[in-house]
């Protein structure tokens, strides 16, 4: 009903439950009942300085039957049992990328997960982008034509810590999985194909750690589109998310934001204000709009834009780019 407010639990204390609890604490259409984090001292701190909200047990969560969503944003490696067990007490499902780690865990319960008892979102946030939705718009109306080939831009100002590294799932799973997902959305299918190269160029840790920071990748669908991605945990400028679609009859560009319009114009030059610093500025008005969007979802006026699927086609286009990157090669993706 209008004016109505969903009651909700967070789960998670770290940097994307701040991200998330700050929203949707201080947003009229959420009752921000609980959160719950195993680090007391942490949740402790971001409860009462920022959320306003009780501290409690998952279990006490799930026993509150005036609690309708759950919002999933502790480390990836917990999703999937977390995700479980709230549709189990019928909750919706609020879940940041991916669902879990590995394609056999996902497989083992998708008859729950791809038609789920309650409803489950699955966010990947750049489709909210505003800029990348205009775009997308333009795509679809046939702006510049039937779409032939795609380039992404996804570059980290900085790597993470090393410590973050070895329960991220590696790059293709943590940071490539966004472009994935933006890939198989405005390319309107799934790609069958990939060629994945990549490297460590600018942490050596990261390498003992057994990942890399630095990659190119190619995907080909089955009708002849392509796909180039690029990504580096490192740009040296800030943070750089780019797209740029080329059709029969021109192109679409979708750039970086600045953190300001202000330019100084002199002799000297032209000088503009930076692109923002990190992904929680850059990406503040998806964040936001995704949020909005699982409210209409809790108040039963929309249906979760990406779910099971978008989860499960992402993961098995970055187990394809792991298998190419090992094997020096182009891999078909496997089918769902």
């Amino acid at each position: 009903m209008p004016g109505a407010r969903a009651k909700v639990a967070l789960l998670g204390a770290g940097r994307m439950g701040e991200v998330r609890g700050r929203i949707v604490a201080h947003s009229p259409r959420f009752e921000l009942a609980y959160l719950v984090d195993p680090r007391s001292d942490l949740a402790e701190e971001l409860a009462g300085d920022y959320l306003y909200c009780q501290v409690a047990s998952f279990d006490d969560v799930l026993a509150d039957a005036g609690v309708a969503g759950v919002i999933v944003a502790t480390s990836t490696d917990t999703h999937l049992d977390l995700v479980l067990a709230c549709l189990e007490a019928g909750k919706a499902v609020f879940c940041e990328k991916p669902l879990d780690l590995e394609l056999s865990r996902l497989r083992a319960h998708a008859k729950v997960l791809a038609n789920p008892p309650a409803p489950l979102y699955v966010a990947f946030n750049r489709r909210f982008d505003p800029h990348f939705r205009a775009l997308k718009a333009k795509l679809d109306a046939g702006l510049i034509g039937a779409l032939e080939t795609l380039h992404l831009i996804s570059h980290d100002p900085a790597p993470p810590p090393p410590s973050f590294i070895p329960t991220s799932g590696g790059l293709f799973r943590d940071f490539t999985i966004h472009d994935f997902d933006m890939a198989r959305w405005l390319l309107g299918e799934t790609p069958t194909e990939v060629f994945a190269w990549a490297e460590c160029l600018v942490d050596p840790a990261i390498a003992a750690a057994g990942d890399v920071d630095t990659a190119r990748l190619i995907l080909r669908c089955a009708s002849g589109r392509l796909c180039v991605i690029s990504n580096t945990r490192r740009s040296g400028y800030g943070y750089d998310q780019r797209v740029e679609a080329f059709g029969e009859k021109g192109a679409l560009m979708a750039g970086n934001p600045r953190v300001s319009t202000l330019e100084t114009w002199s002799e000297a030059g032209a000088l503009a204000a930076s692109i923002f610093p990190g992904f929680w500025a850059r990406y503040d008005a998806s964040y936001r709009a995704e949020l909005d969007h699982f409210a209409d979802v809790l108040m039963g006026v929309a249906t979760p834009l990406t779910g099971y699927d978008a989860s499960l086609g992402a993961l098995l286009l970055a187990d394809a780019a792991t298998r190419s990157l090992r094997e020096g090669r182009q891999v078909a993706v496997e089918a769902p």
